[in-house]
């Protein structure tokens, strides 16, 4: 299997290239949403609803005709070798950092959620014989907020960016845009303690998305060897302190966030090409594996450790799925049309979550907007969590036996699992968390309980209700327990997945979907009584929770693989994609997957695969942005200072032309701002022949924070010398006809790693220039062939 699918991607990645482009916008809301009007005619709305981004691009090789070009070719045979070999070691140092990381969110969650179930159940051991259950509601849901309310400050108030999974910002930092503070140390910082207190807090979360964050600002940050956060500069992999090579790194965090998560290094790699990133080198896919490997094997190292059997390497991912024997839940052929069933069924389901989520994340734009307001919301969700969660267990009666021979664990239900006989206990213990039957066999009169099933999904951690829907024995779930659960955590999921605190959508919709997915079963079982085995509840478990996660993310290839390497089974396989590929076209045919919604709510300017099929009738000129502010080759430093000071423009890219407007060049904004801040004038180079020569030290100790203008001191004097572009800027930059179309325009960009396209007339004078605003602002609607509307900051 694994061959197969290495030889899949070898030919998928065979002639894919590198891309980025640069800018600095806003991109306000797009009519096909039919938002109302009044929310996208208000400022105090826009400002918070517009991030500025900008371009993840190489900002070194631009300045290629003399600095990177002279160190390329002082850089011997064994300095090339040297830095590869350097690259295999960050990324072995990213699989380390990330499996660790991964170690101490599992512990952590572990302990803190296990402290707070062990309180619960204490009180409700004390309670339940004096009366006054409503102590332990209120007790469950004060611990849920204050383990939300921990989170959800440091989220609010400390940094925003780490709301959510983190997985749209990382798969558009991984397409081209770069947005502010996605791959900070303060992010991640905020990222694992916030998912920590979500997961403890009893909200509808997983750990597992976030680590998918994690992991890419733990390769951010070591590949640089420095921290800017920290202002500590280690001195090392200063040669990587580029976009590119930044970027390289970044996709191989994310994949070993997936590995670390659920276990799966090959659907780690999967992950980073089909969500994360859109340029691939197909020499960086043995990297990525080979981090995805360490971060699986660090996490399953470490916790046999934690568990006391050293060496016992039993625990690959953060949420374990447990193995499908295959000869106890086989499938036949007659039930694939039953699984794609349950695919398109998945596909609606998804389609639903993702519309409703949609108008909650508008509502909260809209009134939500204020951090006290974020944080008293996530408060109100989880007592809201806490006071359903303890209602289902309290009014469902599906009590099943619990004997020696049940392994699972039932952190609520097996507290009274013995007692000596009191007629007055039984009566009071029989209507919560179990029922109760004499053992007529125990001489001592010992009780053998009865578990609530309901209680088992919801007084537990999500990964483990995951878990006992896969495999717990038939009958220990009635169709009525099942159904009421789908319902409630459904809704619980929808509103809890954009809130102010870290958290992940995966396991809820795994869980959403097992549920859901053991009743088909169930139900299918008993409509052929006679041979009900064909239809196992764990089987139709595991299919339904592949289509509802299908359904919701809209992931086919990675999500296959992830599934298949998290259940041990390759038997699966077929089933799987079967079910993820109806699920993604029925999904797709409502509604758009939940991270394309919200990237499009950041405002994000995202570039797909490929241009929108009805548009080969536009051409470049008409997406082109025009006029555009050009630079002399020798052009006046007061003239760069005002054109880089002007508020109303910001542009990041700047044609450099010979007069009549002919190209000569491209230069970036980033590139004038070290030259000013380093005095690069003509003057001044020669009146002071020793002044020391501008080196690309110079621009890689500038990044990736570049100072902004209005830090730079440029006296009256300065501003009337010169500055020569022609050693700096790029003096081959890519150029097309206005005539061309708009899909080869975009096929430019994707294949060749453009950030500007300067658009020329025939005598190669620039008449416009396209840039990811001027592309991304097109997509195909309901309606054919709709425009952005776009708002110029």
């Amino acid at each position: 299997m694994l061959c197969i699918v290495f030889e899949i991607l070898y030919v998928h990645l065979k002639n894919a290239h590198r891309n980025w482009s640069d800018f600095w916008m806003s991109v306000s809301l797009n009519r096909s949403y039919n938002l109302p009007l009044n929310l996208a005619g208000r400022a105090f709305v826009l400002s918070f609803f517009f991030f500025f981004f900008t371009d993840v691009f190489d900002e070194i090789k631009c300045i290629h005709l003399s600095l990177f070009l002279e160190e390329e070719r002082r850089m011997s045979h064994m300095g090339f070798r040297c830095l590869e070999i350097s690259r295999w070691v960050i990324c072995g140092l990213i699989g380390i950092l990330t499996g660790l990381i991964a170690c101490f969110i599992d512990i952590m969650v572990e302990k803190l959620a296990g402290c707070k179930y062990q309180v619960i159940k204490e009180n409700i051991e004390k309670f339940t014989e004096v009366g006054g259950l409503s102590i332990s509601l209120i007790l469950w849901a004060v611990l849920n907020c204050a383990f939300v309310l921990v989170g959800g400050i440091m989220v609010a108030y400390i940094e925003p960016i780490a709301a959510g999974s983190g997985i749209p910002q990382i798969k558009c930092y991984l397409n081209g845009v770069k947005i502010p503070r996605v791959v900070r140390l303060k992010t991640l910082l905020v990222k694992v303690l916030g998912v920590i207190c979500s997961v403890a807090g009893g909200l509808a979360v997983g750990k597992e998305g976030p680590m998918i964050h994690s992991g890419a600002v733990v390769a951010a940050g070591v590949s640089q060897g420095r921290s800017t956060s920290l202002k500590r500069d280690f001195k090392m992999f200063e040669y990587f302190r580029r976009d590119t090579e930044k970027r390289d790194f970044v996709s191989a965090g994310a994949a070993a966030g997936v590995s670390a998560a659920f276990g799966a290094p090959v659907g780690g790699v999967l992950f980073s090409l089909e969500e994360g990133a859109s340029f691939w080198n197909q020499m960086l896919t043995w990297r990525i594996f080979f981090a995805s490997m360490i971060s699986t094997f660090t996490l399953n190292f470490f916790l046999s450790i934690y568990h006391g059997k050293p060496g016992d390497l039993s625990n690959p991912g953060l949420i374990n799925f447990g193995r499908f024997e295959s000869d106890s839940v086989a499938y036949y052929y007659y039930e694939l049309p039953l699984f794609m069933g349950m695919g398109a069924i998945g596909g609606l389901l998804g389609a639903l979550f993702n519309s409703i989520n949609y108008w909650l994340t508008i509502f909260r734009i809209r009134y939500v907007h204020r951090p006290c307001l974020q944080v008293m919301e996530a408060l109100l969700v989880a007592a809201v969590t806490a006071t359903v969660s303890f209602t289902m267990i309290y009014f469902s009666n599906d009590c099943q036996p619990l004997g020696p021979e049940h392994n699972e664990e039932y952190p609520l239900q097996a507290l009274w699992t013995t007692f000596l006989i009191k007629s007055d206990v039984i009566s009071s213990f029989s209507f919560i968390c179990f029922c109760l039957k004499p053992c007529i066999h125990c001489t001592l009169s010992i009780l053998y309980g009865e578990y609530n099933s309901m209680a088992t999904a919801f007084f537990n951690t999500p990964e483990r209700s995951v878990r006992s829907l896969f495999h717990n024995q038939p009958g220990s779930y009635n169709p009525l327990t099942l159904g009421l659960f789908t319902l409630t955590y459904f809704f619980l999921a929808c509103w809890t997945y954009g809130l102010a605190v870290s958290a992940g959508v995966f396991i809820p919709s795994l869980l959403i979907g097992a549920a859901w997915g053991r009743l088909c079963g169930i139900l299918l079982a008993s409509f052929t009584p006679t041979s009900p085995i064909w239809a196992d509840p764990g089987k139709y478990a595991l299919i339904g929770a592949a289509a509802q996660l299908g359904g919701i993310v809209r992931m086919t290839l990675s999500l296959t693989v992830i599934m298949v390497e998290a259940t041990g089974n390759v038997t699966y396989g077929l089933p799987i994609m079967l079910v993820l590929m109806t699920a993604k076209i029925v999904g797709d045919y409502f509604q758009e997957g939940l991270y394309d919604i919200h990237i499009k709510l950041q405002s994000v300017p995202f570039l797909h695969w490929e241009a929108p099929a009805t548009s080969h009738w536009l051409t470049a000129r008409e997406v082109m942005s025009s006029p555009v502010t050009c630079f002399n080759r020798i052009e006046k430093v007061g003239t760069i200072v005002d054109v880089l000071s002007n508020t109303s423009t910001n542009h990041n890219g700047f044609p450099v032309v010979v007069q009549p407007a002919k190209l000569c060049g491209l230069i970036l904004r980033s590139q004038l701002i070290v030259l000013l801040k380093h005095k690069v004038f003509v003057e001044l180079a020669r009146s002071r022949l020793s002044q020391r020569k501008l080196q690309l030290k110079d621009f890689r100790d500038a990044y990736p924070r570049f100072p902004p203008i209005q830090s730079i001191h440029v006296s009256q004097d300065e501003r009337e010398c010169m500055m020569d572009l022609t050693e700096f800027m790029n003096a081959t930059p890519y150029t097309v006809p206005q005539d061309t179309s708009l899909p080869r325009v975009f096929k430019l960009f994707r294949a060749l790693g453009l950030r500007h396209l300067v658009v020329v007339d025939d005598e190669n004078r620039v008449i416009g220039l396209v840039t990811r605003k001027d592309l991304a602002r097109y997509h195909l609607g309901k309606h054919g062939l709709e425009e952005l509307q776009l708002a110029q900051t």
